[in-house]
Formats: structure tokens, C-alpha cells, sequence
């Protein structure tokens, strides 16, 4: 049973919350937040909100119209682990001042609650199911700087191949056992360091509400690990998605280790992902499953995917919203790289997962996403895009998506010109949004607004990084 405004404040109460932490995402995807006594907080801010300077904020207002609003979300309070005073936090959706508080439409948690009306009032289906595979590296030390005359980037993982032959000395012996690149995947200790570190992480999200089904050493050697969640409903899983990457990141940190979800901190090695599992069902229906369809898909699905695939350029404006993310979006590394879908094929943009036949189990797995994305914006893009396709009955087969079932690495090049690819870059990808977002506007779910804010700031993050030296840039041309 979902909680009250009451409910919360009576569950601060018998948990001795000292403080009220409200959080909420601003539009590049990261969690901000403000404290306040919990002796100051009272159940008129569940109505009346709690003004913040929306100025301040990555993607929100001008200094001009800086006065905002926070309104707290009581389902989602809990104790947070890592305060040392009893802090009591909650997502927070963000709202213009005034006595209507109309909810502000660059929050993208509201583009998310928004996704979930549309879908009910087209009648399709009730319920939009998100899984992401949120990947991530767990480093002993990181360091990097980027300054006029300086270009530097360290990283270390103790238990990463390059240190083999690493001198010990008397308090840190170098005790081998370390893994090889792409050989991640599985390995048991004392080759895998992070099991213990990882089952904290896993211990404290399902202490904070977050079901979790598994967590594992992932395939790169430094230090890559998945932690899976269970499925929920859109907005549901965008919030425990961030509070996913915070709990990783602080229990590393209380480690005295550092983690990441940069989709690719590695030469040589693969990227993190965030690899998105959606179904829609119409009550206690699962919609996407027919045991006589390619691999056990409805037709729905298949218009899904082809809308899914269709827009998938554009998509990824969002997705893998990052000028690193296109450094792991490349042929090989597992990288999903290729516009069609398959059953069991990982290097398909869509992958239909085969482990069930349960119709409860099918659903499509949309692999180019990677965990620097804003949640609430990816998942309603994704929906957008799938409903899109069925709305005007795209059927993937026939625009030339598939399904490839063979290795498309090891196809002629013949053959693989047939294949259409993701964009090779952030700014391509930013260019098939300004092309192709009109399914995103569909009951107003995204506004130009936003769009165009986004689409300005990064493209101000790519310029930075297109104005900036590398180190590889050094080596290949200083001798010239």
C-alpha cells in the first residue's frame, strides 16, 4: 500500500529522522538535494511545496525566473543509509509558484509521469514494465585533470591485468590472480575482489526498497560489476535507478574505493551499458508474448520494435547522452551497435531474451542505452518510440531490421553494409533528434522546450571536448 503524507511523516517519527532530505533530477539525469530539520517540516509542504532557486539548476531557469517549487512524493521516503544524523529522504516532482503549482515541464520526472498517462489514455495497455542493467566500474584510485597545458586521466583496479607486474611491498604484496581483458565475466575469488562490496551494495538497496535478483563480476577486467534490479513501472524504476547509482557509489566510497557508471573509463576493454528490458501488459496481461510469433513476440511487439528501431538514432540523443558513450558504442566489446533484432544475438540494438517461455517473461531488451542517461527522459523515450511504431504498424521486417540471428561480425562486408548502424557520435546522434522528435511531442509527453534545451547543452558538452587535446593526439603527432 503506497504511502501517505501522513503515513510518511508518522514513519519519520518511528524511525527518528532528525532531518528531511528532498531530492529531485535536474535535466542531464544527476540527483540534486537540501536538507532541512524534520522539526521544520510539516505536511503542508506535501500540498503547499518547498521553494528552491531553479536558476541554480543544470537545464531549469533563467536568473530572471529562478523561484521554484519542490513537492515532495511520500510513496518514495525512506531512511538514507549514509547519513550519520537519522535523515528521512523522498523524490521530490518540481512545480511552477503559484496557487495552481502547475508542474514545471522541464522536470523530467514529470516527462515520465506524463509517458504513463499517455500510454493508458490510447488504451494499448495499462502498464510499461522498465528492467535497465546499469553497469559499472569500482576503482582503487582515480585521477584525471584538464587544464590549459595538461591532459591526464588515471585509473587503477588492484585486480585488473595491468598490474600483474606491479612491485609489492610489505603491507600489499602483489599475490597475482588477476583477470584478463574481456575475462571478467564470472570468475570466483580470489580473482573477482568485489563480491563483498558488491552484496553490501545489493543488501542496502533491498533495505531501501529496491528488489534485487543477482549481482556479478561484468566482463571488463578492472573492476566491472552489475548489480540487477527488479522490474517496476516507469517512473518507479527511473527513482530507483538514481537511487541505485547512489547507493553504489557511496558504499564504494565508505570503502575507500570509487565507483563509476562513465560508459567507457577503459581502453581496450568493454564499456558499461544500461541495457533497457520493457514489456507492456493490459492488467494482469502480458501483451508482448505469442508462443507462434518469432521468438515468442505478439505482433505488438514486433510494431514495438519496429518503432523502437526506427527511431533509435534519435532515441539515443537521450540514451547514451554522452560523448564517451559513443567511445563504447563500437563494433565488438559486445557493443550493440547494429539496427536490427534478434533472439539471443547481443550484438542486435534489440535482443529478444529466450531463457522462459513463461509469457510473464517476454519482453524486448533495447541494448544501446548506457547509465549516464536521465532515466525518466530514456524510459518515456523508449515507450514513445515502441508506441509510435504500433500506432503506424511498423513492422520491423519490412523496413530491413531484421531478424539477424548469425554473428554480424563475422558477416562479408557485403553483408554488413545491409545493416543499418547507430550514430558514430554524440553530435549525429543530437542531429537525428532535431530530425526526428515529433513522436516524443504525442500528448504533449516531451515539449520543444525541453528538447531544445537539451539538445543546447549538449551540444556545449560536445564543443568541450571537440576544443581539448588528447594524450593519444600527443603521441600520434608531436613528432610531426
Amino acid at each position: 500500500m503506497a504511502m501517505t503524507p501522513e503515513d510518511a511523516m508518522q514513519f519519520a517519527r518511528e524511525q527518528g529522522a532528525k532531518m528531511v532530505d528532498v531530492r529531485f533530477c535536474d535535466v542531464p539525469g544527476t540527483w540534486q538535494h537540501f536538507s532541512i530539520p524534520f522539526s521544520s517540516f510539516g505536511l503542508d509542504a506535501f500540498t503547499e511545496g518547498i521553494g528552491f532557486d531553479g536558476s541554480s539548476i543544470r537545464g531549469f531557469q533563467q536568473i530572471n525566473e529562478s523561484d521554484m517549487l519542490l513537492i515532495p512524493d511520500p510513496t518514495t521516503a525512506i531512511m538514507d543509509p549514509f547519513t550519520a544524523v537519522p535523515t528521512l529522504t523522498m523524490v521530490c516532482d518540481v512545480a511552477q509558484p503559484g496557487t495552481s503549482r502547475e508542474p514545471y515541464t522541464r522536470d523530467p520526472r514529470y516527462v515520465a509521469r506524463k509517458a504513463e498517462e499517455y500510454l493508458k489514455s490510447i488504451g494499448l495497455a495499462d502498464t510499461a514494465y522498465f528492467g535497465p542493467e546499469a553497469e559499472f566500474f569500482i576503482f582503487d584510485e582515480a585521477r584525471f585533470t584538464s587544464t590549459a597545458n595538461e591532459q591526464s586521466v588515471f585509473v587503477d583496479s588492484d585486480e585488473a591485468h595491468w598490474n600483474s607486474g606491479r612491485v609489492g611491498t610489505a603491507g600489499a604484496p602483489n599475490l597475482g590472480h588477476r583477470m584478463r581483458p574481456k575475462e571478467g565475466y564470472f570468475p570466483l575469488a580470489p580473482n573477482d575482489t568485489l563480491q563483498d562490496l558488491r552484496t553490501e551494495m545489493a543488501l542496502t538497496m533491498e533495505a531501501c526498497g529496491i528488489p534485487v535478483e543477482a549481482q556479478h563480476h561484468e566482463v571488463a577486467a578492472a573492476g566491472q560489476c552489475e548489480i540487477d534490479m527488479r522490474f517496476d513501472s516507469l517512473t518507479r524504476m527511473a527513482d530507483k535507478l538514481l537511487l541505485y547509482k547512489y547507493i553504489v557509489k557511496n558504499v564504494a566510497r565508505r570503502a575507500g574505493k570509487t565507483a563509476t557508471f562513465m560508459p567507457k573509463p577503459i581502453f581496450g576493454d568493454n564499456g558499461s551499458g544500461m541495457h533497457v528490458h520493457v514489456s507492456l501488459w493490459k492488467g494482469e496481461t502480458p501483451l508482448f508474448a505469442d508462443e507462434e510469433g518469432y521468438a515468442g513476440l505478439s505482433e505488438m511487439a514486433r510494431m514495438f520494435i519496429g518503432g523502437l528501431l526506427t527511431h533509435a538514432p534519435s532515441i539515443l540523443a537521450l540514451a547514451a547522452s554522452t560523448t564517451n558513450s559513443y567511445r563504447r558504442l563500437v563494433p565488438g566489446y559486445e557493443a550493440p551497435v547494429n539496427l536490427v533484432f534478434s533472439q539471443r544475438n547481443r550484438s542486435a540494438a534489440v535482443r529478444i531474451p529466450m531463457y522462459s517461455d513463461n509469457p510473464k517473461a517476454k519482453r524486448i531488451e533495447f541494448r544501446p542505452p548506457d547509465p549516464t542517461a536521465n532515466p525518466y527522459l530514456t524510459f518515456s523515450a523508449i515507450l514513445m518510440a515502441g508506441l509510435d511504431g504500433v500506432k503506424r504498424g511498423i513492422v520491423p521486417e519490412e523496413r530491413g531490421y531484421g531478424p539477424v540471428d548469425r554473428n554480424i561480425y563475422e558477416m562479408c562486408p557485403a553483408e554488413k553494409r545491409e545493416i543499418r548502424s547507430v550514430p558514430g557520435s554524440l553530435d549525429e546522434s543530437l542531429d537525428a533528434l532535431e530530425a526526428d522528435h515529433e513522436y516524443l511531442l504525442a500528448g504533449d509527453v516531451f515539449t520543444s522546450d525541453l528538447l531544445e534545451k537539451y539538445v543546447e547543452m549538449k551540444r556545449e558538452q560536445a564543443a568541450e571536448v571537440r576544443l581539448r587535446p588528447s594524450p593519444l593526439e600527443f603521441v600520434l603527432y608531436y613528432d610531426a
